[in-house]
């Protein structure tokens, strides 16, 4: 073939891309492009922290594309319109991409296909996203996996995944480029600056998803097992958001991590601990996949009765501002806002608390996080969100409440986290800090601490909280 198009979705990559590779090796002039169609994504269009990322990352794949002579031609609209359009402009005979498994895009994407091969098209897709696809994991009665500790046992006895594709060395540029929009003309940004401040956490883009693995493999790796539980420490990779944008692939990280472990008994535990989480991410796109409702249903449907608290609006509201009494869940949320992220271990903490307690909709919670978070990706904040609520794959065998301050004691002992992100509170002791509304007068008062003015008491008591949440469970289990 003369001349193709490459699709750039969720892989803003040039090393270990396999459509960009086929792509390459099948023609004489490759065309990058991606086009911008967030209303095909149904109700889960990018929210506005993923907007940010998407914007400063195809900004840093067209530099690199330009260091390789080669450029990224940006549309903006329905794909199959703007790939018709690229086609013709371009007498492109072939248009390959790299999966996903969204199931709007799902269907879209088998749409297209169809329709490039109806016209007498080439059209090429590849796995560029997961280590297994979806559809080669069964349990032994050919069904697919609802718990996570089979499928894991399943995916670990698998060959070792492939070996990344390197970097390809040319890029096979055409010398005439059709038009292209300015990354500008895509609107990504709110408008309201809420944004800016995500640059001084974040470097979106393949070269920042490699500085974030070789951070974690020098500093955190070895101590993964138990530091990836203190939210006060550097201790997890944070490559939740290059890997969600396929800044890194899923392979590259699992064979960098592999790589370190070998002949390292000192961080053999920590490399498989790490290598058990990217298993989870396989799994949560595996549900999600074979499970296309779950985004907006419970995975198991005697859930859809689960009695939310009326008038509930308020409560979230409160949450959403980490103004809920609760110190660990209020640190949590604060830290998303300022910085489009959440320790893992405390994003559990305060969605149980959402809805076992304030018992709120689980979709309340999945939809702020899914604006607010940089790492937003629908297989996990699905499945994050209805395992907390109970209803999803892998739930507890019971109906488990997180103690908000019993488990912010125990990970934040010295109170730094709550420190750094509720200055109001800096002052108390630590035995104080964890549970401000439980001090005496006296503390509060040398801490210059005033309940209810500084700081909410909180906005529902933790106990008959926790026992109305029960009794609702067990009012929907014996339905």
């Amino acid at each position: 073939m003369k001349t193709v198009l490459f699709w750039f979705r969720r892989d803003l990559r040039l090393s270990d891309n396999p459509a960009l590779r086929a792509a390459l090796n099948a023609a004489d002039r490759v065309v990058p492009v991606y086009i911008h169609s967030p209303h095909e994504e149904g109700d889960w269009g990018p929210g506005g922290a993923s907007r940010w990322w998407l914007m400063k990352s195809l900004a840093r794949l067209d530099r690199r594309l330009r260091d390789h002579d080669s450029r990224l031609i940006i549309r903006q609209g329905d794909a199959l319109d703007c790939l018709h359009s690229l086609l013709a402009s371009t007498a492109a005979e072939a248009v390959f991409w790299n999966r996903l498994y969204e199931p709007a895009v799902v269907e879209r994407d088998r749409k297209i296909k169809e329709w490039l091969k109806q016209q007498g098209y080439h059209a090429e897709s590849h796995n560029g996203a997961l280590l297994v696809e979806p559809w080669e994991l069964r349990t032994g009665k050919g069904e697919p996996y609802r718990v996570f500790t089979p499928f894991w046992r399943a995916l670990s006895k698998r060959d070792e995944p492939d070996s990344p594709l390197q970097k390809p060395r040319t890029l096979r540029p055409t010398a005439q480029w059709p038009s292209s929009l300015a990354l500008d003309e895509l609107k990504l940004l709110s408008g309201i600056g809420w944004e800016d401040k995500l640059e001084t956490h974040w470097q979106p883009g393949e070269a920042g998803a490699g500085d974030a693995m070789d951070r974690f493999l020098d500093q955190a790796l070895v101590d993964y097992k138990t530091a990836r539980d203190l939210p006060d420490v550097s201790g997890t990779s944070r490559l939740s958001p290059h890997l969600h944008f396929g800044e890194i692939s899923p392979r590259q990280a699992w064979h960098r991590v592999r790589s370190r472990m070998a002949g390292q008994a000192a961080v053999e535990e920590g490399g498989w601990t790490w290598l058990r989480e990217l298993g989870w991410r396989e799994f949560a796109h595996h549900v999600l996949f074979e499970f296309p409702h779950t985004p907006d249903q419970p995975l198991y449907s005697r859930w859809q009765d689960f009695p939310w608290r009326k008038n509930h609006e308020a409560f979230v509201l409160a949450w959403q501002r980490g103004e809920t009494g609760y110190p660990i869940v209020d640190a949590g949320m604060r830290e998303l806002w300022e910085t489009g992220y959440m320790h893992n271990r405390v994003r559990m903490i305060a969605a149980s608390v959402l809805v076992k307690n304030i018992r709120a909709p689980w979709l309340s919670g999945a939809k702020w996080f899914w604006d607010t978070l940089v790492d937003a990706d629908l297989a996990n904040n699905t499945m994050g969100w209805q395992w907390s609520a109970g209803c999803g794959a892998d739930a507890a065998p019971y109906f488990r409440i997180f103690n908000p301050f019993t488990q912010s004691r125990r990970f934040d002992p010295e109170g730094r986290y709550l420190r750094r992100w509720l200055p109001e509170l800096s002052k108390l002791p630590d035995r104080d800090l964890h549970a401000p509304h439980e001090a005496a007068d006296g503390i509060l008062h040398h801490a210059g601490l005033r309940l209810d003015r500084d700081y909410p008491r909180p906005i529902v008591d933790y106990k008959s909280s926790r026992e109305e949440a029960l009794a609702a469970a067990r009012a929907v289990a014996s339905a």
